[in-house]
């Protein structure tokens, strides 16, 4: 991609590239450098603010940390993460019982199967993690050097993998079929199942991992670590011009943008009305349907602009990858005939779900039960500057979008409601992050809710994390059972 002189809109003293919609001020000519790394766990997140962010029971992180840890250090993402330690407790402990404890897939499986999926979205945070959790295992160190040297039971999961990572919907008992019933190289439907929680798992947490900035551990450069790649903090119009150029705060008041404050005001009020228009009025069942399809087709409208064609893998990453060109394409198609909508209400996780789960691999359905329900009703009654605020309407909004954007409707639900919550630099950020999460950059993070906390914006990563991860969760299991029946 290169930035010409006429890719760069110019207004006075300003110039707008025209890829990455980023403000930047010109200034004398000079040698063109990019931006240093930040410090601290988080590249989107000043680390001071986390610090200081990081509530006054931290020493309890520290133990969480030393008892659930699977890397044996506290590492960058339990420190993003602590900033909610009470969700921090339930993540943890579903992590390490489904990596460490008593299940039906042997432990290096379990830890090759998070490099595959971590894989998928090139995310290299993740892939070194649990290469180094192999390397410590000491057994068939000879599979790192790539998927063709592992068994070919294992890499007959890369259909499931890139079927779940980026259109789950596609997953149908078929798929589940040829991975039972292969021979010598087949898997019992519990291994399965615990193979597809592995595989959801790590797919959403690359979605955390890139929504959040999360940095390269200070040891990223041992001899067997794969580079990390960065989050994208860097255009190629911060180089490519005669003018080293500063990047502009969104809020700064030279621009004459909208201020954040009001917008935090605008979205109380509108809050506030749809609670009003709930008690006077209750939509029907069928001006439902239609609100849910509007948004839905609407979503399609709603990308990460600048990206044109396929994002080719690192080549170390790469390496745990088949059919790299296999990505995110939405659910609902202008001009083509789109998979049925998934009703939540004929396959849901707490009716349906949960218990095949907890049947099939012990103990873990709970597990994501308590990690599923602690996420969507965390609160603090708190928005910004504003306090004793029921955000409840707002957490539903959000991880409701995520699951209309893979086809997923609650019939109990106004999806007019997503409209008047989340506005569009909010959507984009939503879809980026939930679907394509390795082209996340500062600029989305920073685009959206001006006004709030650092942590307020951890926890809308942590509710699309969740729900995205429910979500590939209830296709694969609904394959499952179909499968069964």
């Amino acid at each position: 991609m290169n930035v010409s002189a006429d890719s760069l809109s110019s207004t006075n003293s300003y110039l707008i590239c025209n890829n990455c919609q980023k403000v930047i001020r010109k200034k004398e000519k000079g040698m063109k450098v990019p931006r240093p790394h930040t410090s601290g766990p988080s590249s989107f997140i000043p680390e001071n603010e986390i610090i200081e962010a990081t509530p006054v029971d931290g020493h309890t992180i520290l133990l969480l940390a030393e008892e659930y840890s699977t890397s044996g250090r506290l590492d960058n993402i339990t420190q993003v993460m602590g900033l909610h330690p009470h969700y921090l407790e339930s993540f943890l402990r579903s992590q390490f019982y489904m990596l460490r404890m008593d299940g039906p897939l042997p432990l290096h499986y379990r830890h090759y199967i998070a490099i595959m999926a971590a894989a998928r979205h090139q995310c290299s945070f993740l892939v070194n993690m649990h290469v180094q959790e192999f390397y410590q295992m000491g057994v068939c160190v000879e599979w790192l050097n790539g998927l063709q040297h592992a068994p070919q039971r294992l890499r007959n999961l890369n259909e499931i993998n890139k079927i779940l990572a980026h259109r789950p919907w596609l997953i149908t008992k078929d798929h589940i079929q040829k991975l039972v019933k292969t021979g010598e190289n087949s898997w019992s439907l519990a291994e399965l199942v615990h193979a597809v929680v592995l595989l959801a798992h790590f797919h959403a947490l690359a979605s955390f991992v890139f929504g959040s900035g999360i940095n390269p551990e200070p040891d990223g450069e041992n001899t067997n670590s794969f580079q990390q790649m960065g989050v994208s903090n860097v255009c190629l119009c911060d180089l490519a011009n005669d003018n080293i150029l500063e990047e502009i705060p969104f809020n700064s008041p030279s621009l004459g943008t909208m201020d954040s404050v009001s917008e935090l005001e605008a979205l109380m009020e509108r809050m506030k009305r749809l609670l009003e228009e709930r008690e006077d009025e209750e939509a029907t069942q069928e001006e439902m349907a239609t609100r849910f399809e509007k948004e839905k087709k609407e979503s399609l409208l709603v990308g990460s602009g600048g990206f044109q064609g396929e994002m080719v893998p690192t080549s170390k990453v790469s390496r745990f990858v088949e059919d790299a060109t296999f990505g995110y394409q939405d659910f609902a198609r202008h001009g083509e005939d789109n998979p049925p909508t998934f009703r939540a209400q004929d396959y849901s996780w707490e009716d349906h779900g949960f218990s095949l789960v907890n049947r099939l691999y012990s103990d873990i359905g709970h597990l994501l039960d308590e990690k599923f329900r602690t996420v969507y009703n965390l609160t603090y009654y708190n928005m910004a500057s504003h306090e004793d605020v029921d955000t409840t309407m707002l957490r539903r909004a959000l991880f409701n979008y995520v699951h209309c954007m893979y086809g997923i409707r609650y019939d109990d639900y106004d999806y007019g409601e997503v409209n008047q919550l989340l506005e569009r630099s909010l959507k984009v950020y939503i879809k980026t992050v939930t679907c394509y999460p390795e082209r996340t950059t500062r600029r989305m993070y920073d685009s959206y809710w001006r006004q709030f906390r650092h942590s307020e914006k951890v926890h809308v990563n942590l509710l699309l994390m969740e729900a995205r991860m429910q979500a590939e969760l209830l296709y694969a299991l609904r394959a499952i059972t179909r499968y069964m029946t």
